[in-house]
């Protein structure tokens, strides 16, 4: 779009040059509590005249022209007098207000457009204060920093799947530093590849929550029940087996231009509760383990609590440390108390060895107290000694994927929760540092990148899909850093540091109470994050409040029927009490004389977040509401964004890698 220097004559950011599908302007819709806001919170290309008392960013007068029909009363004239004459006075203190939001001046023939942030607990109709947007470069130094600050604030989303099911799968403390240095390799790679050929949003790719109930599923598996010795690498490459095939269906889901059409189905109100439900899931994970060493495990807690909530406004250096570092430094600092409590003989009892098996042990006062020492103490893991300096993670490397149909079908269901998932991240990042939000062909074309990504995870051999991490969006919106070279960087680094095998085998070293206490905010935060999405619709609606209440209670409800379906109370089982849930395919209420089907009806049903979004979708897609109520998604109309400069310089592919979609509109602007 052409822009001249005369402010006068240049095209407002307002005028309806293209007119506009989006049904915020041709309903007027201003809710308070809607992400999609007013005229300027939707992100559609272009807008129709608003009147600047309602939006800061609108200019000082709006020509109105009505056309009224001579004869018509004079007090019709009299009103629209009045309308012109209120439409004329300059909107000073608006004006003050986008001063004062530090608001971004016009670049590379963008236009400002004005999207709702956070401040203070209320939606703002106006451009986020952010520091860095998305094509902003700044110097080396600021990029660094930044980008290792990024990194740092997710560095609990990336590495505490893997210490979760190595041990599930019975690996050992090299197994589990081994796949924490591939999952850094691996989340390096894909962000490298989501930030330039994908959505090009500055979205961290890693090992999702979303993956991990499926994955413990197959884990606990009746067949890999009855292993012995050392089952890890079997147990292995039946999830690289089932992660391929998955993905390879996700990549479909996206390239093919299915997910265009899906897009019409994914709304906030399908989105919250299905995201939620993943991190309500785990409750029986959580705290059961962390009660080992409460007080060990609370003071992390709370250490991360007054850190993120009561210290959230400090701020040292002009940054507010405490909000953005709270997970890793009340790992740090909860991590330097149980070394010195080991140190001084705390967890020291007379004639106990932490290293010799419970089974082996005699003295019952030892058996009582191994749970604690194993729990409470910093010198129990033996990773950091034994993982080597180097080792680089290579494709393959436990071995050729098996592949199993079963399995297969289980993770391809819960690929399109991750697509889900990825939708509302995709939407959500967008309103924080793009110009306006990606065409339906972006979103497509990023779910489509996600499905090679996560190929590319099932090879190496991480344990569980790549996608898009939720907990992304929060840390872009606290952290004011939307510039893709600021995660790109970081993702360098991250490639750079995985063949360092004491890195991977420093983080495996954490203490398992530790590990649970982590697990305990990370899935508290994703679970409120889910339900963040609601603000995008009116969450207020008795509708979509008996939606959400619907949803996430059959999301617990239905699953703990499988779960518990045909188990006695007081049965004995090898399996821990909080991986029982996870076996639930060799006991489920649904029995054919298929074998197999058996195992995928009772597996997928017994998944919180399955059940979430098959209530969730059908409900709010066949219960009548207007779109307003529903709060659908707006995504940019493709023919309007091919001509705004803006958005092809957010989406556009580099390298003119766009040519080779030009037959194929449905995967990009």
């Amino acid at each position: 779009m052409a822009q001249t220097s005369d402010p006068n004559t240049r095209p407002k950011p307002d005028a309806p040059a293209i007119p506009s599908s989006s049904w915020a302007k041709r309903t007027g819709f201003r809710p308070r509590f809607s992400g999609e806001a007013n005229a300027g919170d939707s992100g559609q290309i272009n807008k129709p005249p608003v009147d600047p008392r309602v939006n800061g960013n609108a200019p000082a007068t709006v020509p109105v022209s009505v056309p009224v029909e001579s004869g018509k009363d004079e007090s019709v004239k009299k009103k629209r007098d009045e309308t012109q004459a209120a439409a004329r006075v300059p909107a000073k203190p608006a004006a003050a207000v986008a001063a004062q939001a530090g608001q971004r001046a016009v670049r590379n023939g963008d236009v400002e457009n004005a999207l709702p942030h956070i401040v203070e607990d209320e939606y703002v109709p106006r451009h986020p204060p952010m520091k860095y947007e998305l094509r902003d470069t700044p110097g080396f130094v600021p990029i660094g920093f930044y980008g290792l600050q990024h990194y740092l604030s997710m560095l609990g989303s990336l590495v505490l799947i893997p210490l979760v099911i190595v041990p599930a799968m019975g690996g050992d403390h090299e197994d589990t530093s081994m796949v924490v240095s591939t999952v850094l390799f691996v989340s390096g790679m894909t962000t490298l590849l989501q930030a330039n050929f994908g959505s090009r949003l500055p979205l961290i790719q890693g090992p999702s929550f979303v993956y991990l109930a499926p994955a413990l599923a197959i884990i606990k598996s009746p067949e890999f029940l009855g292993l012995s010795g050392n089952n890890f690498k079997h147990i292995m490459k039946e999830l690289q087996g089932a992660i391929i095939i998955a993905s390879a269906f996700q990549a479909l889901l996206g390239y093919s231009g299915i997910m265009t059409l899906l897009l019409r189905l994914i709304n906030p109100v399908v989105v919250s509760p299905t995201i939620a439900a993943v991190g309500l899931s785990f409750y029986s994970y959580g705290f059961p383990q962390m009660g080992a060493c409460l007080e060990i495990g609370m003071v992390q807690i709370l250490i991360v609590i007054i850190f993120s909530l009561y210290l959230r406004k400090v701020s040292v250096l002009g940054h507010r440390v405490f909000l953005i570092y709270a997970v890793p430094l009340g790992l740090a600092i909860t991590w330097a108390i149980s070394f010195l409590l080991t140190e001084a003989g705390a967890y020291k009892y007379d004639g106990c060895d932490v290293n010799i098996p419970t089974s082996n042990m005699i003295s019952d006062h030892c058996r009582k107290h191994v749970a604690r020492m194993k729990s409470c103490r910093a010198d129990t893991s033996h990773a950091l000694k034994s993982s080597p300096w180097f080792r680089f993670p290579y494709p393959l490397q436990w071995g050729t994927p098996v592949f199993n149909w079963k399995m297969s079908i289980v993770m391809c269901m819960v690929s399109v929760i991750s697509s889900v998932d990825s939708v509302g991240s995709y939407h959500a990042s967008s309103l924080l540092v793009a110009s306006r939000p990606p065409t339906p062909g972006v979103v497509s074309r990023g779910i489509g990148l996600e499905g090679l990504c996560s190929a590319l995870a099932g090879l190496w051999g991480t344990g569980t899909g790549s996608t898009s991490l939720t907990e992304n969006v929060h840390t872009i919106a606290v952290t004011k850093m939307g510039s893709r070279r600021a995660v790109e960087l970081g993702a360098f680094v991250l490639i750079i540091l995985s063949p360092v095998g004491k890195v991977g085998g420093f983080i495996a070293s954490i203490p398992q109470v530790m590990v649970a206490g982590l697990l305990c905010i990370m899935w508290a935060m994703l679970a409120a994050l889910g339900l963040s999405n609601l603000r995008y619709s009116e969450a207020g609606s008795s509708r979509n409040i008996i939606i959400i209440g619907l949803s996430l209670f059959f999301s617990l409800s239905v699953p703990a029927y499988f779960q518990q379906y045909g188990i006695s109370p007081n049965s004995n089982s090898s399996v821990p009490a909080y991986f029982q849930p996870y076996i639930v395919a060799s006991h489920g209420p649904f029995r054919s004389q298929y074998g197999g089907l058996n195992y995928v009806m009772n597996t997928l049903l017994s998944f919180h977040m399955v059940i979430a979004f098959l209530v969730a979708v059908v409900l709010d897609n066949t219960v009548p509401g207007s779109k307003q109520e529903r709060g659908v998604y707006v995504w940019s109309e493709p023919e309007a964004a091919r001509q705004e400069l803006a958005v092809a310089k957010d989406y556009g592919l580099p390298f003119r890698v766009g040519r080779l979609f030009r037959w194929v509109r449905w995967v990009g602007l």
